[in-house]
């Protein structure tokens, strides 16, 4: 059996390091910038996000999005209006993050980062995020408030943000576009 030197094992360079730090701050400061419009507010946490699947790659994504809802899990207030914790009946859009970036990630991989490809990738990143808030919602609204329909769920927290998602569907992918072969190069140092 021929041993490997740990070094050789772990290939974690300084981009592993720096740039899911730099998305997880970015994504936070996002979250920040909140428009209550009901039981979910509207921020910019979903730019950040689908700009992290889209730049990073699924590995680094990945690091960013886990440290995020990590930081939020543990009660480091990076969530929405400086709030923490996975107990809200919205905080399930934030754990749908993962996906959304995932997605993007493993699209963007797979296909490459043309503006359609990213329009797609983007696209089903953010559907997949809510195919995980919704559930997440429905049950924790119950468990704190009662019933609520699914027509009462989708009023609430897909209808008011379809318009705003798409937009930022588009910026994110226009700058994904614009931003990939520069972020690709400092991977490379």
């Amino acid at each position: 059996m021929e041993s490997t030197p740990l070094a050789k094992r772990t290939k974690f360079s300084a981009a592993d390091l720096v740039f899911p730090a730099v998305f997880t701050a970015l994504i936070a400061v996002c979250a920040w910038i909140s428009i209550p419009l009901g039981p979910v507010p509207f921020t910019l946490q979903t730019l950040a996000v689908l700009l992290c699947g889209g730049l990073l790659g699924v590995r680094r994504s990945m690091y960013a999005m886990l440290v995020y809802t990590a930081l939020g899990a543990i009660g480091v207030p990076v969530f929405s209006g400086f709030s923490s914790g996975l107990a809200s009946p919205s905080s399930g859009f934030v754990v749908g993050f993962i996906f959304t970036a995932l997605v993007t990630a493993l699209i963007t991989q797979r296909f490459g980062h043309s503006f359609p490809v990213l329009l797609i990738a983007m696209l089903l990143g953010d559907i997949s995020c809510y195919l995980f808030g919704i559930p997440w919602f429905m049950t924790l609204y119950f468990q704190t408030k009662g019933p609520i329909s699914l027509g009462s769920t989708l009023a609430a927290c897909v209808i008011p943000f379809i318009i705003p998602d798409l937009c930022k569907i588009v910026l994110a992918a226009f700058l994904t576009n614009r931003l990939i072969k520069p972020m690709q190069r400092l991977f490379r140092k």
